[in-house]
Protein backbone atom coordinates (compact mmCIF):
# COMPACT_ATOMS: atom_id res chain seq x y z
CA UNK A 1 0.00 0.00 0.00
CA UNK A 2 1.21 3.52 -0.83
CA UNK A 3 0.20 6.27 1.59
CA UNK A 4 0.60 9.94 2.40
CA UNK A 5 0.50 10.84 6.10
CA UNK A 6 -0.82 14.34 6.71
CA UNK A 7 -1.15 16.13 10.01
CA UNK A 8 0.04 19.14 12.00
CA UNK A 9 3.33 19.22 13.92
CA UNK A 10 3.02 17.09 17.04
CA UNK A 11 0.12 14.95 15.78
CA UNK A 12 2.28 11.84 15.95
CA UNK A 13 2.18 10.95 12.27
CA UNK A 14 5.92 10.26 12.18
CA UNK A 15 5.67 7.81 15.06
CA UNK A 16 2.75 6.00 13.47
CA UNK A 17 4.48 5.93 10.09
CA UNK A 18 7.54 4.30 11.61
CA UNK A 19 5.50 1.65 13.44
CA UNK A 20 3.28 0.66 10.53
CA UNK A 21 6.12 0.78 7.99
CA UNK A 22 8.25 -1.58 10.07
CA UNK A 23 5.31 -3.91 10.61
CA UNK A 24 4.48 -4.19 6.92
CA UNK A 25 7.91 -3.86 5.35
CA UNK A 26 7.10 -0.51 3.77
CA UNK A 27 9.47 2.42 3.32
CA UNK A 28 8.90 5.35 5.69
CA UNK A 29 10.03 8.50 3.92
CA UNK A 30 9.96 12.03 5.31
CA UNK A 31 10.82 15.14 3.32
CA UNK A 32 14.19 15.30 5.03
CA UNK A 33 14.87 11.64 4.25
CA UNK A 34 14.16 12.19 0.58
CA UNK A 35 16.43 15.19 0.30
CA UNK A 36 19.29 13.57 2.20
CA UNK A 37 19.01 10.44 0.05
CA UNK A 38 19.10 12.48 -3.15
CA UNK A 39 22.14 14.46 -2.01
CA UNK A 40 23.94 11.33 -0.79
CA UNK A 41 23.31 9.57 -4.10
CA UNK A 42 25.08 12.42 -5.88
CA UNK A 43 22.35 12.62 -8.50
CA UNK A 44 21.61 15.69 -10.60
CA UNK A 45 18.40 16.22 -8.62
CA UNK A 46 20.36 15.90 -5.38
CA UNK A 47 22.86 18.50 -6.51
CA UNK A 48 20.07 20.92 -7.39
CA UNK A 49 18.33 20.34 -4.06
CA UNK A 50 21.58 20.78 -2.13
CA UNK A 51 22.08 24.20 -3.71
CA UNK A 52 18.75 25.42 -2.33
CA UNK A 53 19.33 23.77 1.05
CA UNK A 54 22.74 25.37 1.53
CA UNK A 55 21.22 28.79 0.86
CA UNK A 56 18.39 28.11 3.31
CA UNK A 57 15.82 28.47 0.54
CA UNK A 58 12.64 26.44 -0.03
CA UNK A 59 12.89 23.65 -2.57
CA UNK A 60 10.71 24.50 -5.62
CA UNK A 61 7.63 22.30 -5.93
CA UNK A 62 8.69 20.90 -9.31
CA UNK A 63 12.11 19.85 -7.98
CA UNK A 64 10.68 18.44 -4.75
CA UNK A 65 8.20 16.28 -6.65
CA UNK A 66 10.97 15.05 -8.94
CA UNK A 67 13.03 14.10 -5.88
CA UNK A 68 9.99 12.25 -4.50
CA UNK A 69 9.49 10.28 -7.72
CA UNK A 70 13.20 9.43 -7.83
CA UNK A 71 13.13 8.23 -4.22
CA UNK A 72 10.03 6.09 -4.72
CA UNK A 73 11.76 4.13 -7.47
CA UNK A 74 14.25 2.71 -4.93
CA UNK A 75 14.01 -1.01 -4.17
CA UNK A 76 12.89 -0.50 -0.55
CA UNK A 77 9.66 1.06 -1.86
CA UNK A 78 8.56 -1.93 -3.91
CA UNK A 79 6.40 -3.42 -1.13
CA UNK A 80 4.81 -0.07 -0.24
CA UNK A 81 5.70 3.37 1.08
CA UNK A 82 4.56 6.15 3.38
CA UNK A 83 5.27 9.78 2.55
CA UNK A 84 5.42 11.55 5.89
CA UNK A 85 4.47 15.23 5.70
CA UNK A 86 4.49 15.61 1.92
CA UNK A 87 2.71 17.06 0.01
CA UNK A 88 1.87 20.13 2.09
CA UNK A 89 -0.03 22.26 -0.41
CA UNK A 90 -2.57 21.72 -3.19
CA UNK A 91 0.04 22.66 -5.79
CA UNK A 92 2.37 19.97 -4.45
CA UNK A 93 -0.49 17.44 -4.38
CA UNK A 94 -1.35 18.10 -8.04
CA UNK A 95 2.27 17.85 -9.11
CA UNK A 96 2.79 14.73 -7.03
CA UNK A 97 -0.13 12.98 -8.76
CA UNK A 98 1.25 13.99 -12.15
CA UNK A 99 4.77 12.89 -11.28
CA UNK A 100 3.62 9.55 -9.89
CA UNK A 101 1.44 8.89 -12.94
CA UNK A 102 4.35 9.57 -15.27
CA UNK A 103 6.38 6.99 -13.34
CA UNK A 104 3.51 4.45 -13.35
CA UNK A 105 3.08 4.86 -9.59
CA UNK A 106 0.05 5.82 -7.52
CA UNK A 107 -0.89 6.86 -4.00
CA UNK A 108 -3.70 4.81 -2.45
CA UNK A 109 -4.75 6.99 0.49
CA UNK A 110 -3.97 10.18 2.35
CA UNK A 111 -4.24 9.56 6.10
CA UNK A 112 -5.14 12.76 7.94
CA UNK A 113 -4.25 12.81 11.64
CA UNK A 114 -6.77 15.14 13.26
CA UNK A 115 -6.22 16.58 16.74
CA UNK A 116 -7.38 19.60 18.77
CA UNK A 117 -4.99 22.54 18.59
CA UNK A 118 -4.78 23.04 22.36
CA UNK A 119 -3.68 19.45 22.80
CA UNK A 120 -0.98 20.04 20.21
CA UNK A 121 0.22 23.18 21.99
CA UNK A 122 0.50 21.23 25.25
CA UNK A 123 2.38 18.42 23.49
CA UNK A 124 4.84 20.61 21.65
CA UNK A 125 5.60 23.16 24.36
CA UNK A 126 6.41 20.34 26.79
CA UNK A 127 8.91 18.69 24.47
CA UNK A 128 12.55 18.35 25.54
CA UNK A 129 15.36 17.55 23.12
CA UNK A 130 18.78 16.07 23.86
CA UNK A 131 21.72 18.22 22.75
CA UNK A 132 23.78 15.06 22.37
CA UNK A 133 21.79 12.43 20.49
CA UNK A 134 18.66 14.38 19.54
CA UNK A 135 16.29 12.09 21.46
CA UNK A 136 12.93 13.61 22.40
CA UNK A 137 11.22 13.59 25.81
CA UNK A 138 8.17 15.34 27.25
CA UNK A 139 7.76 16.91 30.66
CA UNK A 140 4.41 15.13 31.17
CA UNK A 141 4.01 12.30 28.66
CA UNK A 142 7.59 11.02 28.51
CA UNK A 143 9.74 12.58 31.26
CA UNK A 144 13.42 11.63 31.56
CA UNK A 145 14.45 9.45 34.50
CA UNK A 146 16.62 12.30 35.76
CA UNK A 147 15.56 15.92 35.31
CA UNK A 148 17.34 17.63 32.42
CA UNK A 149 19.38 14.54 31.50
CA UNK A 150 18.91 12.23 28.49
CA UNK A 151 18.15 8.60 29.36
CA UNK A 152 20.09 7.39 26.32
CA UNK A 153 23.37 9.28 26.26
CA UNK A 154 23.39 11.47 29.38
CA UNK A 155 23.27 14.61 27.29
CA UNK A 156 21.65 17.88 28.36
CA UNK A 157 17.95 18.33 27.59
CA UNK A 158 16.63 21.68 26.40
CA UNK A 159 13.56 23.33 24.89
CA UNK A 160 14.08 24.26 21.26
CA UNK A 161 13.04 27.71 20.08
CA UNK A 162 10.62 25.90 17.74
CA UNK A 163 8.90 24.45 20.82
CA UNK A 164 8.22 27.76 22.60
CA UNK A 165 4.49 28.54 22.78
CA UNK A 166 4.42 31.61 20.52
CA UNK A 167 6.42 29.78 17.88
CA UNK A 168 4.27 26.67 18.17
CA UNK A 169 1.03 28.58 17.70
CA UNK A 170 2.43 30.34 14.65
CA UNK A 171 3.59 27.02 13.16
CA UNK A 172 0.11 25.56 13.63
CA UNK A 173 -1.51 28.62 12.06
CA UNK A 174 0.75 28.41 9.01
CA UNK A 175 0.09 24.69 8.75
CA UNK A 176 -3.69 25.12 8.85
CA UNK A 177 -3.60 27.85 6.23
CA UNK A 178 -1.47 25.81 3.85
CA UNK A 179 -3.22 22.45 4.21
CA UNK A 180 -6.92 23.32 4.52
CA UNK A 181 -7.44 23.08 0.76
CA UNK A 182 -5.28 19.95 0.58
CA UNK A 183 -7.51 18.07 3.03
CA UNK A 184 -10.57 18.97 0.98
CA UNK A 185 -8.82 17.93 -2.22
CA UNK A 186 -8.13 14.40 -1.00
CA UNK A 187 -11.56 14.10 0.62
CA UNK A 188 -13.35 15.13 -2.57
CA UNK A 189 -11.27 12.59 -4.47
CA UNK A 190 -12.28 9.79 -2.12
CA UNK A 191 -8.72 9.19 -0.95
CA UNK A 192 -8.83 10.72 2.55
CA UNK A 193 -8.83 8.56 5.69
CA UNK A 194 -9.32 10.50 8.92
CA UNK A 195 -7.73 9.27 12.15
CA UNK A 196 -8.28 10.92 15.53
CA UNK A 197 -4.77 11.45 16.89
CA UNK A 198 -5.57 12.08 20.57
CA UNK A 199 -4.50 9.28 22.91
CA UNK A 200 -1.60 6.89 23.32
CA UNK A 201 0.55 5.61 20.47
CA UNK A 202 -1.22 2.26 20.80
CA UNK A 203 -4.72 3.79 20.74
CA UNK A 204 -4.01 5.90 17.67
CA UNK A 205 -2.30 2.93 16.02
CA UNK A 206 -5.41 0.81 16.53
CA UNK A 207 -7.59 3.49 14.91
CA UNK A 208 -5.17 3.72 12.00
CA UNK A 209 -5.10 -0.05 11.51
CA UNK A 210 -8.91 -0.12 11.51
CA UNK A 211 -9.09 2.60 8.88
CA UNK A 212 -6.57 0.89 6.61
CA UNK A 213 -8.25 -2.46 7.13
CA UNK A 214 -11.62 -1.04 6.14
CA UNK A 215 -10.34 0.87 3.11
Amino acid sequence: MNLVFLGPPGAGKGTQAKVIAEKNGWAHISTGDMLRAAVKAGSELGAQAQGFMEKGELIPDSLMCAVVADRLKETDCQQGWILDGFPRTRVQADRLDETLASASLKMDHCVYFHIDQEILVARLTGRLTCKGCGANFHVAALPPKEGGVCDHCGGELYTRVDDEEATVRNRLKVYEESTAELIGFYQDGGRLLRVEAEGSVEEVGARLAAQLGDS
